[in-house]
């Protein structure tokens, strides 16, 4: 059985006078009195059908009864429009289907949203994902992540990398994030974990001679909700032995540049700026900074040290950002409460007035040369005296806030850099101990070996993330290759020799059988396409995401298992009240 000749984006003028079938769903119907007009839709387009009840008085009868998103069927010649008809906006605009024949292969109950609708509530377009899915929007983002994805295979294949998929159940390692575990029902008690990334599985694959291997691969990671995160994400994995930086950094810029020319256009300039992670830290106060603006943080620890206001003159740093806007009193009290629950245990101003006078409590303790040094009509000055970190932390935060609200932000300009030299362990408050910034298998700078042993914050990682316009769009390190200097890492982040057997002997007695020096980088599909897009929800770059608390509103998932399925698995559940913000809708 044919169901149809063309698709619903293909007729054109050559076509005038060709007798056709087309099939698709109704986008729209309009009934002129007589003449019955219907938007006919599939994936490549839309062709207008025609069916007038003089010349198919049953197809007329059939097309009075059609409703959005009706599934059908139409036979009829392929005719010019007049000049006046046509529409110029339709790739198919100049010619019309006038139908013979019309058949309803499935009709449509009225719709719990239509598809132009706009400012649809996300859960009720999770519920109904499948109609939400033939959006215009989201068949937009749909197929662009496939030719993103074509395009990296594309690159990878160029570079003779190979592909290789490695185990999703696998074994808990710590790599930044909760594991997902699953019961292993065929022995009761024990667990597997789904991967956070093939981190372990890609090293091994390198030790084991495939010097060249990428994935696209799907990792699961157990996180606390944020807009740009996911519980679930794709990401394209990558892992060489023998690596060189330039080669990494220049196979990346590759991919991203023809990424963001063949799938919207844009012409970025290679070889993107590097940026070492202290220098983004003191002008920006995040690794990841977002360049579209400037409010870049100011050193002022060295100029206050004399200072009459004790709070500067005794801080161990203070630095500032200067808003280009002379900001209320009631303005800086609401930014302050913002920064004090990020850290600050206050936030001072100097508001600069076009008329040259200068609205502070603190002005009075200031010199009056350094007030003239800081001098910058219509601005005001915040500034944050405190520990490094959390000057760095607080002003950071300040800054993309004040840059969002204040219409900062050049939208129109595309950012991308290097950050190189990040961090090698971050202080985790909850634990009270030193972790790995970004894993523990990652190598130290030459010079950071014995500093991090005395004092990781120091410590120098040979690491780098490919920030665009302040999304980490790709991060990847060099490896500990050594199984000494790796045990030492383990060490160093309170890993104890017997934990490292437990968890990573395998990894270890890998590494001393001839493992080649190795890394590589990874980049998240997910977030990749949420930057190139400029899509506000990272969710709507996959085809059936989960909300922020992991709940799927379409199949209800996860769902309560039986006693019976329970007791198979020899798992027992213990009820907790859950936390009002983690509570799952209703099922």
């Amino acid at each position: 059985m044919t169901w149809r000749d063309l698709r619903c984006g293909e007729p054109r003028p050559g076509d005038e006078g060709r007798a056709l079938t087309l099939a698709g769903w109704a986008a729209r119907r309009r009934d002129h009195g007589g003449l019955v007009f219907i938007d006919l839709r599939d994936e490549t387009g839309v062709t207008q059908l025609v069916v007038n009840p003089e010349r198919a008085p049953a197809a007329a009868a059939v097309a009075h009864d059609v409703r959005n998103e009706y599934v059908l069927q139409a036979t009829g010649e392929i005719v010019r429009r007049t000049p006046e008809t046509v529409n110029p906006k339709m790739a198919t605009g100049e010619v019309e289907l006038q139908v013979e024949t019309l058949r309803v292969l499935n009709t449509a109950p009225p719709l719990p949203f239509q598809l132009d609708e706009e400012n649809v509530d996300e859960a009720l377009r999770h519920r109904y994902r499948w109609l939400d899915l033939r959006r215009d929007h989201m068949q937009r983002n749909i197929r662009v992540r496939a030719q993103l994805v074509r395009i990296i295979r594309e690159e990878m294949e160029r570079e003779d990398f190979v592909e290789i998929e490695t185990p999703i159940l696998w074994k808990p390692t710590p790599e930044g994030a909760r594991d997902f575990v699953v019961p292993a029902r065929l022995q009761k008690g024990r667990f597997y974990a789904l991967p956070q990334s093939p981190q372990i599985a890609k090293q091994l694959l390198v030790t084991a001679g495939f010097e060249r291997y990428y994935q696209i691969a799907r990792c699961f990671r157990d996180e606390d909700p944020r807009a740009d995160r996911l519980q679930e994400l794709t990401q394209l994995d990558v892992e060489m032995a023998f690596p060189e930086r330039e080669f990494l950094f220049g196979l990346m810029e590759r991919i991203v540049e023809r990424i963001w020319r063949e799938c919207i256009g844009v012409q970025l300039s290679l070889p993107f700026e590097r940026m070492s992670y202290d220098e983004a830290m003191l002008r920006y106060g995040i690794d990841r900074p977002d360049r579209r603006f400037g409010l870049e943080i100011q050193e002022a620890t060295e100029a206050t040290r004399g200072s009459e206001f004790g709070v500067f003159a005794n801080a161990p740093c203070v630095r500032y950002i200067a808003v280009p806007r002379e900001l209320s009193r009631t303005e800086v009290q609401t930014l302050e409460t913002q920064a004090k629950s990020w850290g600050a245990k206050g936030l001072a101003y100097l508001v600069f007035r076009t008329d040259g006078d200068i609205s502070s409590p603190i002005a009075k303790f200031l010199a009056p040369e350094l007030l003239e040094r800081w001098r910058e009509p219509g601005h005001t000055l915040l500034f944050v005296a405190d520990e490094e970190d959390t000057a760095a932390k607080v002003l950071g935060l300040l800054r993309l806030q004040l840059g969002r609200e204040l219409g900062l932000v050049d939208e129109a300009l595309w950012d991308f850099l290097w950050i190189v030299d990040m961090a090698a362990a971050t202080f985790d408050e909850e634990s009270g101990r030193w972790i790995a910034a970004h894993h523990p298998f990652t190598r130290p700078t030459a010079e950071s070996i014995e500093v991090f042993k005395t004092d990781p914050g120091a410590a120098r990682a040979v690491a780098y993330d490919l920030v665009g316009n302040g999304l980490e769009l790709a991060g990847g390190s060099f490896r500990i290759h050594e199984p000494e200097l790796q045990a030492k890492v383990f060490e160093y982040l309170g890993i104890g020799p017997e934990e490292q057997r437990e968890k990573f002997g395998f990894l270890l007695d890998a590494l001393a059988m001839g493992a080649p020096p190795h890394g590589g980088i990874a980049s998240g599909i997910d977030r990749l396409l949420m930057a190139l897009l400029s899509e506000p929800r990272i969710r709507d770059t996959q085809a059936f995401p989960k909300n922020q608390v992991g709940f799927d509103y379409m199949t209800r998932a996860p769902i309560d298992l039986t006693p019976e399925q329970l007791d198979e698995l020899g798992i027992d559940i213990v009820v907790e009240e859950p936390e009002p913000s983690a509570a799952l809708p209703e099922q």
